[in-house]
């Protein structure tokens, strides 16, 4: 997933937004939680909002501009000292200011505590584990990339080409910014994920962002953009040469620790099952699944251990490669979506497939959608190439399968994130539009691919089902690695091994995911977020029909747009605060 979410990183345009009611909040109360009691605000909750969403995009001029706000096209956040310090102010204030407001229809109730609950988020990220100074994935991820003017045709070629250029002109500064803050020594999974990421935007910058606009015949642009680009180019790459100086000292200090770790989940996805309860639900998940997996390669691979029936799978390599593999299977897998009535597929845009950029392969697969303030504009699934410096082996190995690739494909796009953006951009909410959560985007991508199988896709085939199998074992080494890695003191070869021996990985998706998992602690809420949805829909179709109120339960769930979970179960259960179910 491209579009940046809430949890990891602070991930909309001043337009005014009309309120409406999602469907599982037509006939509901609002109950508003522990909120402080202050004297009536002066502004009208709408109004609240839409001058909050103001001033959110001019502190943040990235997510702005990639939610389709052009006004604040080639700006960069201030990474300075001031400029934290001010962000984590507004953040505080929004919290603050969001729960004055307690006598609002429940909607209204909703959408503020949605609010808050971003804003505790990002309070969390920016000051209680102090990313700005220990992370380059906040900087890498939070900003330096400008493919929303190169792969985004919002505007004219020329148009574009003055934003990049704009873009580029902040970059050096950005970039003595991000050297200031970065406080040494750092983990060595964050100094190698570093110099890939700074290293990879040099080389982006002076290479294929210059290509993108060669045709415009303006020499003085082209000079321009040049010049910028190279001044850009040769300031991540200085960042990239500073952090290879540090591999030396690098450290393994990663873990956020259980307090802080059972913090972010508070914060982030109001979720605030122990974590003692949550290790056993994932390890629950696990067993299920190589349960699963057992007996599906009995049917596919008779008599074949576990390794050699995935070996059978991965061997089935696409033909023409996963691009023009996955280019076909969207069709496909959207006439299922409509043959089975599954979920409803709003607007006419498309989602085309293209290999990942070099500076951005650290997953195998991840979709760009475009933001909500966008007209016209397709997503973009990205399908990343192997590593060049690997073994042949080795790079062979990760290609995906077709029945692999087919999974993928489900949870990108159809009807994963590119459906699920298709509705939280029509969201009724202003909120709900701009600000999608880590574990609601990735939940929603993740519980698509189970429900499919259990739709029928792939007609009972048993390679498919290993397919889909193969990818939820992948996730729940990720929630397990994710709690090991930053609560219980495992060691990034722990959970290296953890990938290979209990969730079958191949070794360049073993290593990267380990590495993935101390960098990026959130990742965890792949899972975390299907068996909280997989529960919901349990609760919520059970008085209605079971399998007949899936369509109906879907369209809901996407109503609200991206918040936490447990505030979805709330509102469409009537429940008296927020709770995590699995």
């Amino acid at each position: 997933m491209k579009r940046r979410l809430f949890a990891l990183y602070l991930p909309a345009t001043c337009l005014a937004a009309t309120m409406l009611v999602p469907p599982a909040l037509a006939n509901a109360e609002g109950t508003p939680q522990d909120h402080a009691h202050h004297a009536t605000p002066a502004k009208a909750w709408k109004d609240f909002v839409q001058d909050t969403v103001d001033r959110w995009l001019v502190i943040d001029p990235s997510f702005a501009v990639y939610q389709g706000a052009h006004a604040q096209d080639g700006r960069l956040p201030d990474w300075s000292e001031a400029g934290l310090k001010a962000r984590g102010d507004f953040l505080r204030s929004v919290i603050a200011d969001a729960r004055a407001y307690t006598h609002l229809s429940a909607a209204d109730a909703f959408e503020r505590d949605y609010l808050v609950q971003i804003a505790q988020g990002q309070v969390f990220w920016l000051e209680d584990a102090d990313q700005p100074h220990t992370n380059p994935a906040f900087y890498v991820n939070g900003g330096l990339d400008p493919n929303v003017y190169i792969s985004r045709e919002y505007a004219d070629k020329p148009t574009r080409m003055k934003a990049l250029i704009a873009f580029f002109e902040k970059v050096p500064e950005a970039a003595r910014q991000i050297r200031a803050n970065l406080r040494t020594p750092l983990p060595a999974s964050f100094v190698k994920f570093g110099i890939a990421g700074f290293g990879g935007f040099a080389d982006y910058y002076r290479g294929d962002a210059r290509v993108a606009f060669a045709d415009v015949a303006d020499p003085a642009l082209q000079a321009r953009l040049h010049d910028s680009s190279q001044a850009a180019a040769d300031a991540m790459a200085g960042l990239a040469e500073w952090l290879r100086g540090q591999q030396a000292t690098a450290t393994q200090d990663y873990a956020l620790g259980p307090g802080r770790f059972a913090r972010m989940l508070r914060a982030t996805e109001a979720v605030d099952t122990p974590l003692d309860e949550l290790e056993a639900v994932g390890r629950a998940d696990l067993a299920r699944n190589r349960q699963a997996l057992t007996q599906a390669c009995a049917a596919y691979a008779p008599g074949k251990t576990i390794r050699a029936c995935l070996d059978a799978l991965y061997a089935d390599k696409p033909a023409g490669g996963p691009v023009a593999a996955a280019t076909a299977q969207i069709p496909d897998l959207t006439a299922f979506v409509r043959a089975h009535d599954l979920v409803t597929i709003p607007g006419t845009e498309r989602a085309l497939v293209r290999e990942s950029p070099p500076y951005n392969r650290q997953n195998s697969a991840y979709i760009d959608p475009p933001g909500p303030f966008e007209v016209g504009i397709p997503s973009i699934y990205y399908i990343s190439p192997p590593d060049p410096a690997w073994p042949a082996e080795k790079q062979l190995k990760y290609i995906p399968g077709t029945d692999d690739l087919l999974f993928t494909s489900v949870h990108e796009v159809m009807p994963g994130h590119f459906l699920q953006f298709l509705h939280s951009n029509r969201s009724p909410s202003l909120v709900g539009r701009l600000f999608v959560g880590y574990a609601f985007a990735e939940g929603w991508a993740h519980y698509t691919e189970e429900m499919m199988w259990e739709a029928g896709l792939g007609n009972g085939d048993a390679g498919v089902h290993v397919g889909q199998i193969y990818k939820a074992l992948l996730r729940d080494c990720r929630y397990l690695s994710a709690i090991g890695l930053h609560a219980r003191g495992m060691s990034q070869a722990q959970s290296e091994r953890l990938f290979r021996e209990e969730c079958f990985q191949d070794d360049g998706t073993a290593d990267q995911q380990a590495a993935r998992g101390t960098y990026d602690p959130a990742y965890l809420n792949y899972t975390l977020g299907k068996l909280m949805i997989r529960k919901l829909r349990a609760d919520w179709t059970a008085p209605r029909g079971g399998r007949r109120a899936w369509k109906a339960f879907h369209d809901a769930f996407l109503s609200y747009g991206g918040p936490p979970i447990p505030l979805v179960r709330q509102a469409m259960l009537k429940e008296p605060a927020p709770r995590s179910a699995f």
